[in-house]
């Protein structure tokens, strides 16, 4: 089954070379990578275009202006690209584990959402990883995470594919299934029936809000945060919190700030065409 893995991106080359690494190392090759890039600069442009002649999957590297924080827009412009019947969906800050393609593969299910785990990295430890650490999957790996820093935490069993011990671990979690934007996947046909995110939503909430529309639908969701492989986060909390902040125009009015931008107005915009299809989203509820 040809699958496409699906992104987005904002001005951190230094972590999406990372995440590119880690999908050209992936134990499954029939799929393609959708770099969603919401208006980043020329240095992820020439990063991702020097990477697609070193990486022997297909990368399609898809961008929008960047007119504030528009992740929605650029994910269903990446969904409509798209060449795979089967969606997989990570962020451009994490290491996914060599079979971590495989895995959402091969759980698939008709008429059903996978929902995945994550496993975050302290900032300096993640700035160490190599492209080496990567190909060798030790990056991923919980003893080698243990040996170069890691403080133990029982979240790190997140990072074991073994069928066995992460169908055992699933089983026992409380934890509710739900879309997130790090580690889920679905049947594209789900994906354009449900016509996609909400291009109104700003940071915060839209991962949910899809979600909940797929289950809606009557989709059934499955957790699986470690009988598939976990995703590595590495980006730090403060710059992430100051990029949504600079996106949003949350920092237009505080003098001598790096950089301002307008807060987005939506107001006058037609609700009907903000989604893949201009028709109302589908709600089976």
């Amino acid at each position: 089954m040809f699958a496409s893995v699906i992104f987005t991106t904002y001005n951190h080359p230094q972590w999406l070379e990372k995440t590119l690494w880690g999908f050209s190392a992936q134990t499954y090759r029939d799929f393609e990578i959708i770099v969603a890039d919401d208006g980043s600069g020329q240095e992820t442009c020439d990063l991702v275009e020097s990477l697609r002649s070193q990486i022997d999957i297909p990368i399609q590297h898809l961008w929008q202006e960047d007119n504030g924080f528009q992740k929605c827009r650029i994910l269903n412009k990446a969904i409509v690209a798209s060449r795979g019947e089967y969606l997989i969906f990570t962020d451009g800050d994490c290491i996914p584990h060599p079979d971590f393609v495989k895995n959402h593969v091969e759980l698939a299910a008709e008429d059903s959402l996978l929902s995945g785990g994550y496993f975050k990295l302290p900032l300096e430890v993640a700035r160490a990883i190599t492209r080496q650490d990567i190909f060798s999957g030790n990056c991923t790996r919980p003893g080698w995470l243990l040996k170069h820093g890691v403080p133990f935490t029982p979240k790190i069993v997140k990072l074991f594919s073994h069928p066995v011990i992460g169908a055992i671990l699933d089983a026992l979690t409380i934890t509710r299934a739900t879309w997130n934007g790090h580690s889920s996947s679905t049947w594209k046909k789900h994906i354009i029936t449900t016509n996609g995110f909400d291009e109104r939503m700003q940071y915060g909430g839209q991962d949910r809000e899809f979600g909940e529309r797929l289950m809606n639908m009557g989709i059934k969701t499955r957790r699986f945060a470690t009988a598939a492989a976990a995703c590595t986060w590495i980006t730090d909390a403060a710059t992430r919190t100051q990029n949504r902040l600079l996106k949003t125009g949350a920092f237009a009015n505080i003098p001598g700030n790096i950089e301002s931008r307008a807060p987005i107005t939506v107001s006058s915009r037609n609700w009907n065409n903000l989604w893949i299809n201009p028709d109302p989203c589908p709600r089976l509820n």
